[in-house]
């Protein structure tokens, strides 16, 4: 008996360690940073039988068999469609301003087009008026209406905008909606979704967890897109989700969410439209067609001051490419950069990036907020902070709710606004996009915006904050840990 008790421990222990090796090697062959490969390491010796199980969960960025074979036919489908609207060259230009000419030159190396001109932005920053803004574009819809959302929550001003949903619905409009199954969880364990669907609206339940797919897909790989688009003119990009803030996450005591959305007419619909495409035949396998192109010429000369780029992410779009073009951004800033995110847990390669740019006389900020619904993000964090602000990065920490807008300003020409944050899952994981904007105007509505958010925060100072007790310390560096599953 004891003889089988040894060697079933022998055996039981040799394929533990064969186990342990293999991902080892796994986390060295992979292109990881060294930071995220030292956290792995990390987090499999400290926690053994529980870090194996994290890593085979959440360190592949993996997705299902049948996804990876529709990717394989989107993309060559993608490329036909953009080879099309190639055919359309007066919605396309090479003007852009020196700051931005090498972004744009990297997205259309590994997307395919130029810049997208003629485009009419508005910068919506309160909620209220966002939500008004949708209702109106929804009850003069005529054709179409297709949505991703990670979160959608039926409550208060929400609500209004499903049922106008609803009623476009009824009286012919094709309503397509994406939402994420974790972020929307609480939606569709209501009785709405059914209400939607029998009105004619088609819901997809995008990146679905049952116990079938735990071991062939990473599970904290989500949807994070917020996009709406509008009979394939009008479109809505932004760091808001569908929710009211009056109502979203108040119990947990850290005020309401502070949001931005674009609302744009012009030609950057018709990239926007293929990502949704792209989107909807990896969830359902089904194609969405060429549809017309009838822009006005004269309304794109009349708004050819904006120049846009959409940047699309995820598993099967261009690898690393929201991260190649922050870090061109960055390194090409001269005088002034200002950064708002409500996750700020950058790779080394941008910390660096950010840290030299202040060190070169370039004026950066920072602003996050003070609290966070994320209690491990909010700690490991600040293991930046004191990097930064001893490098000459001024650091706010906003205090007028839970600052969610997703924004960087480039000397006041370049912008970066969308569904991204500054952080391992944003750049690396998860669906996002996000839209760079070459516009000098539109560069002055932001840089407001930013300099009310400043005006609503609080300066860390860098002799205060090395003064922090020292058991705040070492909970951060615990924290910072985890940082891959963040």
């Amino acid at each position: 008996m004891e003889v089988t008790y040894i060697m079933i421990h022998w055996f039981l222990s040799l394929g533990y360690y064969i186990l342990v090796c293999k991902i080892i090697l796994e986390i060295l062959i992979k292109k990881n940073t060294i930071s995220e490969i030292i956290a792995w390491l990390s987090i499999i010796y400290i926690i053994p039988v529980i870090g194996i199980m994290l890593y085979y969960f959440f360190g592949k960025v993996n997705i299902d068999k049948k996804r990876k074979k529709r990717n394989k036919n989107i993309f060559s489908f993608s490329k036909l469609w953009i080879n099309h609207l190639k055919n359309y060259q007066y919605i396309f230009t090479k003007k852009n301003s020196n700051l931005a000419y090498p972004i744009f030159q990297i997205c259309k190396c590994q997307q395919g087009i130029d810049g997208l001109t003629g485009n009419k932005i508005q910068l919506l920053i309160n909620a209220y008026d966002i939500m008004q803004k949708l209702i109106q574009d929804i009850k003069f819809a005529k054709k179409n209406i297709e949505i991703i959302f990670y979160t959608w929550k039926v409550d208060g001003l929400i609500n209004q905008v499903t049922q106008a949903l609803i009623a476009a619905a009824k009286r012919g409009v094709h309503c397509k909606l994406i939402l994420d199954s974790i972020g929307s969880m609480q939606f569709f364990c209501s009785s709405y979704p059914n209400k939607m669907r029998d009105a004619g609206i088609i819901i997809i339940k995008a990146l679905h967890i049952d116990i079938l797919h735990i071991f062939c897909r990473r599970m904290d790989l989500r949807q994070h897109k917020k996009m709406i688009l509008i009979d394939n003119y009008i479109a809505y990009v932004g760091s808001m989700n569908m929710v009211d803030p009056k109502f979203f996450k108040r119990n947990i005591g850290i005020g309401e969410w502070i949001d931005i959305m674009l609302r744009i007419e012009g030609p950057v619909t018709v990239f926007m439209k293929i990502v949704f495409s792209y989107d909807w035949w990896t969830e359902t396998g089904e194609r969405i067609l060429f549809f017309p192109i009838t822009f006005n010429i004269l309304s794109i000369k009349k708004f050819s001051k904006h120049v846009l780029h959409i940047i699309s992410s995820g598993p099967g779009f261009s690898n690393d490419i929201i991260h190649k073009a922050l870090l061109t951004s960055i390194y090409s800033a001269k005088k002034i950069l200002v950064i708002t995110t409500p996750y700020l847990i950058p790779s080394h390669d941008l910390l660096y990036a950010i840290c030299t740019a202040a060190k070169r006389g370039v004026k950066v900020y920072i602003i996050v907020p003070l609290e966070n619904d994320s209690i491990l993000v909010n700690w490991a964090s600040r293991v930046f902070f004191s990097e930064l602000l001893n490098s000459g990065v001024s650091v706010y920490q906003f205090q007028g709710g839970v600052l969610h807008t997703k924004s960087i300003l480039i000397d006041n020409q370049l912008s970066f606004v969308g569904t991204a944050n500054l952080d391992i899952r944003s750049l690396w994981l998860n669906f996002e996009i996000t839209l760079i904007i070459d516009s000098k105007d539109f560069s002055k509505n932001l840089s407001k915006l930013q300099r009310t958010y400043i005006s609503q925060s609080k300066l860390l100072e860098a002799i205060s904050w090395s003064k922090r007790p020292y058991w705040k310390k070492i909970v951060e560096k615990i924290f910072y840990l985890f940082s891959p599953l963040l």
